[in-house]
């Protein structure tokens, strides 16, 4: 079922944000985003289902001087929104959180730190972890605005769909878990 967004104050912090069938932005087609932060001055998220056919983790690790992984070289990196592309954002299960690293579900952090990607590449990491490059972020009351315009549907994020293996099928099967055939959205902004 979908969930109607009734209050624009609440945070949507660890919740996936998915983009409408209709979506006009070719940045955010068919993206599914989790929500990092969320409050009355901003919100930042990291596209959980776009991977970059150019770097890799090996690549990555050498570009910052890393050193050449142990473990996870082939690891493709994300690309998780089209803000500070430079900069870096580790989604990951929490059975390995840094001093710094910050819990967004009961299963999901989100770390920013270098240090996770030398544990990650040497093998003493995160089991789970999704390496992204940028963020999505929105000004004050823009997600909320884009959300009442029904560009964006929400769900209760977990760790099942967060790492999900097949990216391609992540928002398919948001769709499906809402119960909601994208062919059959009626994007009509605004409230009954």
């Amino acid at each position: 079922m979908v969930q109607e967004w009734k209050n624009p104050t609440a945070s949507l912090q660890g919740q996936l944000l998915i983009a409408s069938p209709h979506m006009e932005d070719p940045r955010f087609k068919e993206a599914v985003i989790m929500i990092c932060q969320h409050d009355s001055n901003s919100a930042m998220g990291v596209i959980i289902n776009q991977q970059s056919d150019k770097i890799n983790l090996s690549q990555l690790c050498e570009t910052l001087d890393i050193g050449t992984p142990a473990f996870c070289g082939d690891q493709p990196i994300h690309i998780g929104g089209p803000v500070n592309s430079s900069r870096g954002f580790v989604l990951h299960s929490k059975d390995h959180m840094r001093p710094e690293s910050v819990t967004l579900t009961n299963e999901i952090g989100l770390t920013s730190s270098i240090k996770i990607l030398r544990e990650i590449s040497d093998g003493i990491g995160p089991k789970k972890a999704i390496i992204s490059l940028g963020c999505a972020g929105w000004s004050a009351g823009q997600l909320d605005s884009e959300i009442t315009q029904n560009a964006w549907l929400c769900l209760p994020s977990s760790s099942e769909i967060v790492f999900y293996k097949d990216i391609k099928q992540i928002w398919r099967k948001t769709y499906e878990i809402l119960g909601v055939e994208p062919g059959y959205y009626v994007y009509q902004p605004g409230n009954a």
